[in-house]
């Protein structure tokens, strides 16, 4: 494929952007090669500067699960910029958006929206703080939060430790609040309880994580983070940043039927806008001003725009009924099991993760279900299949550890073009 155009925008962009590039993994650093520049998309498929054309399994890591330019999004934005771009000042929008927000989202009783996921979770975390009066926070390995300075924290040297900075300007000081336990792990998470009893605040968590690859909660993992949390006086936080609306109208917290006390909400409720939210209990959530002492504020926060297509989206969803989200399932399922026939005729070492349309193909004989596990599976070998799939027209995240979002706009025939293309790229890998 000619990526002439590409290749010449991504010189030019070193020149002026850090790394070329606005967010890290766009970079292609994991994958090799350079990032391709994409300027139009449609339906399944994205079109990049040199008019080649993809079939897109990110879809804008996650908020295009109707696919790209969907007609009541458009509709919806264009709508809304007839009228003002930006208001400063409360819009009906805003309330409407919060009561289909607290309708659908079962633990939701009050809301604020906010700019992005990882507005929503510092904003979520300093309430917590603020409510409780305590400082600490537990968070798990491989999942991420966000580039807040609470959540850039890597584990210690030892299984169980407060953390420590992994990215120059977090402070220790940040690190030393930051207590970081194994995902699926409640004995970990128990032992760090133990150890700071009566000073964690919150303990926030991705009910299915989307960041070292697609990684399930084991079975009555999550129901034991909610027993523990209620136990200790501490607030269960669900990251439903990817989750939610994605795996089922009210999230992950419905779909596992336990609630978080509060919930951290972006991607999908935006319709692909620059959106965030988060919400919770009314008796914690009026603890933020101008209602209460914890200060959080911000000049786009409800954005119109932003809200109408977040509002076109998420009445979509509630139109469509479950039956959308089984239809979505049968089509990622159907991707998953033809990957899954390809790799065991050619007896390459897998796993594929999967819930609904989230999905991740490891590398690994083992089963993946931390970040350890996930750590250990074969990059080399998933950066020749990202390569051979890209070759193909198939654009997969360029990362091992990015889950894989599916569309409803991917059908039958799109999902037999993405498997005859990973059929031909495991081959070449393997010269069977």
């Amino acid at each position: 494929m000619n990526q002439n155009n590409s290749n010449n925008l991504f010189q030019r962009a070193q020149t002026l952007i850090p790394g070329g590039v606005n967010s890290p993994v766009r970079a292609f650093k994991a994958v090799g090669g350079e990032p391709l520049f994409f300027s139009s998309a449609k339906g399944a498929y994205m079109t990049d500067v040199d008019e080649n054309q993809y079939i897109d399994l990110i879809n804008s890591w996650g908020p295009m699960i109707l696919g790209h330019c969907h007609p009541e999004i458009e509709q919806a934005i264009t709508s809304a910029v007839k009228k003002s771009i930006s208001f400063g000042a409360p819009t009906p929008s805003e309330v409407e958006m919060a009561q289909v927000i607290c309708s659908m989202v079962p633990s939701i009783e009050k809301v604020r929206m906010v700019n992005s996921g990882t507005e929503a979770t510092m904003s979520a975390v300093r309430l917590a703080r603020g409510f409780t009066g305590k400082d600490k926070i537990i968070k798990f390995e491989g999942c991420y939060h966000g580039h807040g300075d609470s959540f850039l924290i890597a584990a210690g040297s030892g299984a169980l430790t407060m953390g420590v900075p992994n990215s120059p300007g977090v402070t220790s000081g940040t690190a030393k609040d930051t207590l970081i336990a194994k995902f699926n792990d409640l004995d970990s998470v128990n032992q760090l309880v133990d150890a700071n009893r009566h000073q964690v605040a919150a303990l926030i968590v991705e009910p299915v994580a989307g960041n070292m690859g697609c990684v399930l909660p084991r079975e009555g993992f999550l129901q034991g983070l909610r027993e523990l949390c209620t136990a200790e006086g501490i607030l269960l936080i669900f990251d439903e940043v990817m989750t939610g609306f994605r795996v089922s109208q009210g999230g992950a917290q419905q779909f596992f039927n336990v609630y978080p006390d509060l919930t951290t909400l972006g991607k999908i409720i935006g319709g692909g806008m620059p959106v965030g939210a988060y919400g919770g209990k009314k008796e914690i959530m009026d603890y933020i001003s101008p209602d209460g002492p914890v200060y959080q504020a911000g000049t786009l926060s409800g954005n119109p725009v932003a809200m109408a297509a977040g509002l076109a989206m998420l009445n979509h969803l509630r139109n469509q009924g479950d039956g959308f989200y089984s239809a979505l399932d049968e089509i990622t399922t159907y991707i998953a099991k033809g990957i899954k026939r390809q790799l065991d005729e050619l007896g390459l070492p897998f796993k594929i993760n999967q819930l609904g349309s989230m999905m991740s193909v490891f590398f690994t004989k083992d089963p993946v279900y931390d970040f350890e596990t996930a750590a250990g599976s074969d990059a080399g070998l998933f950066r020749q299949y990202f390569q051979s799939m890209l070759s193909s027209g198939i654009y997969l995240p360029p990362s091992q550890y990015e889950s894989w979002f599916i569309s409803t706009a991917i059908t039958k025939e799109i999902s037999d073009q993405i498997l005859d293309a990973s059929f031909k790229g495991l081959q070449s890998i393997t010269g069977k």
